[in-house]
């Protein structure tokens, strides 16, 4: 059994949301930055809405995954860019679903080899139940409990798709 989720209906408010935020904490130019796959699209539509004046960067953790030795190297590793210094700057690092934390772990290690950013704000498509580690984000389109079989995968990028699968 599956269910599919519009993503439409989740970026708009999702980027309504993260203004806010960004205009509370008084950050006029943060630097957003996706997590290659999923992430980086979700961040292309973000970045497309909220139009910063930094480019869109995008990071490949494969090389910061603490799983890494286990599932191997994929095939075909892009590498990170970031177009912009992470030195003193805000940066929106957005993800398509928060999980374990481990990816956004990995993707926070690789930001601190770049440089050291003023602050990171979390954004994610789904926030999901099932944390491993004490990260959780500060804007997400959707917050789901799922059961420990159930799970959660954006396809795309166009059309972009969430789908909530059973394990089989």
């Amino acid at each position: 059994m599956s269910e599919r989720r519009d993503v439409q209906t989740l970026l708009s408010p999702m980027a309504g949301d993260l203004q806010s935020l960004l205009n509370s904490r008084h950050i006029t130019d943060p630097a957003i930055i996706g997590i290659h796959t999923g992430g980086a699209w979700i961040a292309e539509r973000i970045h497309q809405q909220l139009k910063p004046e930094q480019p869109l960067g995008t990071l490949n953790i494969t090389f910061y995954r603490d799983d890494f030795t286990r599932i191997g190297l994929h095939p075909q590793v892009e590498p990170s860019n970031l177009p912009f210094s992470v030195d003193d700057r805000h940066i929106v690092l957005i993800d398509d679903v928060l999980h374990t934390g481990r990816t956004i772990r990995a993707a926070m290690n690789e930001i601190f080899d770049y440089g050291r950013p003023a602050s990171i704000i979390l954004a994610c498509l789904v926030e999901r139940s099932g944390r491993e580690l004490p990260i959780c984000a500060d804007v997400a389109g959707e917050r789901l409990t799922l059961e420990a079989h159930q799970h959660v995968k954006l396809t795309g990028p166009d059309p972009l798709e969430l789908l909530i699968q059973e394990s089989k």
